[in-house]
């Protein structure tokens, strides 16, 4: 399909603009041995993956398709409409996000978008909005990244996730020094 090939390139052509944006953030002699730059060079590697997997599907697909003419005019504004929602929705999720806090606004608009895209199947799409808000936030707040807390009624979710957390790893580290 041509819309995945533009996505593809376009994929692409962001992840070598990261990459060489990554280049420019200055090394420190003093500090973390990885430096400033081993998260963004992370980031972009998941990006290349990302188009490595789309390249993949397109190939599957291309191999099990016949063409197809889509000319109902319905169709494409079907489409187009799909990508204002979902930029609007996008929009309403910055303008959120320190507000709510980046577990929960995270975890509502990847909800969101999934029960459009993958209807009907409400425990995996909560299931993995849930998690992955919590397990990014995690990974984040671990790499020293300082993400949203959310206004003081909102705080106490990022809060009882660390303190959680935490607790098991102190559970774990216990259990690890009796043996």
């Amino acid at each position: 399909m041509m819309t995945d090939r533009v996505i593809f390139v376009c994929t692409l052509i962001i992840a070598a603009v990261y990459f060489y944006a990554t280049t420019l953030i200055p090394s420190l002699e003093i500090g973390d041995p990885l430096g400033p730059k081993a998260f963004p060079r992370l980031l972009g590697g998941f990006l290349l993956i990302a188009a490595g997997l789309l390249f993949l599907e397109m190939w599957k697909e291309r191999k099990q398709r016949t063409p197809q003419i889509d000319s109902d005019e319905a169709g494409i504004w079907r489409h187009g409409w799909v990508i204002v929602g979902v930029s609007v929705w996008t929009g309403i999720y910055y303008l959120a996000f320190e507000r709510l806090g980046y577990i929960l606004a995270t975890a509502v608009y990847l909800l969101a978008l999934m029960a459009w895209f993958n209807r009907g199947k409400w425990v995996a799409n909560g299931l993995t909005a849930v998690l992955f808000g919590v397990l990014s936030y995690l990974m984040f707040v671990k790499l020293d990244v300082n993400l949203p807390r959310g206004l003081v009624a909102f705080s106490w979710i990022s809060d009882g996730v660390l303190v959680a957390v935490n607790a098991v790893i102190s559970v774990i580290k216990s259990i690890r020094a009796s043996f």
